[in-house]
């Protein structure tokens, strides 16, 4: 799948599929506190623990989601370019 498609099936995932969207929404979470403590200059033990936990949990979910891409892919091959095709002028 091309990079453009498969962006719209994750743009048509996040508006069409609730685990999928859920999913999403605690990645991007994750990825704002990451964000947050690699703002800071250094960071504790206890800091950097939770950081390798965030990066893990945070890779977990983006499996996650690459799974339910690869499934919808899989039941309803061609049905998204189909989509497209439909709704093109």
């Amino acid at each position: 799948m091309q990079t453009a498609n498969l962006q719209e099936l994750k743009d048509l995932l996040l508006k069409t599929d609730e685990e999928y969207r859920q999913l999403a929404t605690q990645h991007q979470e994750l990825d704002e506190l990451l964000h947050a403590l690699s703002n800071k200059s250094h960071l504790s033990d206890p800091e950097q623990l939770e950081e390798v936990t965030l990066k893990k949990r945070k890779l977990h979910l983006k499996d996650r989601m690459e799974d339910i891409v690869r499934r919808h892919r899989v039941e309803t091959p061609g049905a998204f370019s189909q989509a497209r095709s439909a709704g093109a002028p």
